[in-house]
């Protein structure tokens, strides 16, 4: 039975992605409808949001309760994409995690996506495992006790340019390496990373980006080099200026906007 969708005029806004489970029975075009509300907003720039995060927690919304809104609706994305190319249980799916929250969103997807069904691998590109960040840190923990998820820790160039060889044997391949704080040129093992997603979708296996396509600039769209290119990018709370211009938007493919939680008043500082 298809998932009810409410219109995009309703009064009522939808559940807050981790409080519907619904989502996941739903395609790309009905996530789409789910969250209009949030795409007809204003876009804003990736300082207005991270100000917006900032305010949202003085409010009383924990990061937590954000990052974990953040990951679901990714997870519910990658899956409705995989479902509409039907590459839905062809190979795993791979989640490059970075260091800080973007690689947070990245583990709440890989624990929402094992529970939806799907074989999971996490590439943490990091020097450490566990995250500095507390709310990442702690979905790190969640889904390093996780026995049904594939953990690789990846540190160094070399080690990612290996774990790269086998990624055309993927389903669907997520960025969650970094997010709207990237200015100037990649270091490694990032770039290297951003180089292996990119064999990987040249290769014919669709790209999911977390917020944005990593070392793209979400308030002017201009790209770094190398910079990922991808067939789908989940944002989230409004529309981000930088994935409206042409570059921007050349890189970040189809957008879905998700709610995560964040209060519009907390747009204003």
């Amino acid at each position: 039975m298809p998932a009810t969708v409410p219109s995009a005029t309703s009064d009522a806004p939808p559940p807050l992605p981790a409080d519907d489970p619904s989502i996941f029975d739903m395609d790309l075009r009905e996530l789409r409808r789910r969250w209009a509300g949030r795409a007809a907003l204003s876009a804003i720039s990736a300082e207005t949001m991270t100000g917006a995060d900032r305010r949202a927690q003085a409010l009383g919304f924990p990061e937590a309760r954000l990052m974990e809104h953040a990951g679901t609706a990714v997870a519910a994305a990658v899956r409705a994409l995989a479902v509409d190319l039907d590459r839905w249980g062809t190979g795993p799916i791979v989640i490059m995690c970075g260091p800080g929250n973007n690689g947070g969103d990245g583990y709440v997807a890989a624990r929402r996506l094992a529970l939806a069904g799907a074989s999971v691998i996490v590439a943490v590109v990091a020097a450490s495992a566990r995250p500095r960040g507390v709310a990442a840190a702690r979905n790190w923990d969640r889904i390093a006790r996780d026995t049904g998820i594939v953990k690789v820790q990846v540190p160094v160039a070399r080690d990612v340019a290996m774990f790269g060889l086998g990624i055309d044997k993927s389903a669907v391949v997520v960025d969650a390496l970094l997010g709207s704080g990237v200015r100037g040129a990649l270091r490694e093992p990032i770039r290297t990373a951003v180089e292996v997603i990119g064999r990987a979708r040249a290769a014919g296996i669709p790209v999911v980006a977390v917020d944005t396509p990593t070392a793209v600039d979400l308030s002017s769209g201009e790209p770094s080099e190398p910079a990922v290119l991808a067939d789908l990018t989940v944002t989230f709370h409004r529309p981000k200026t930088g994935l409206l211009t042409r570059r921007g938007a050349a890189h970040a493919g189809r957008i879905l906007v998700a709610p995560i939680g964040i209060p519009l008043e907390a747009d204003r500082g």
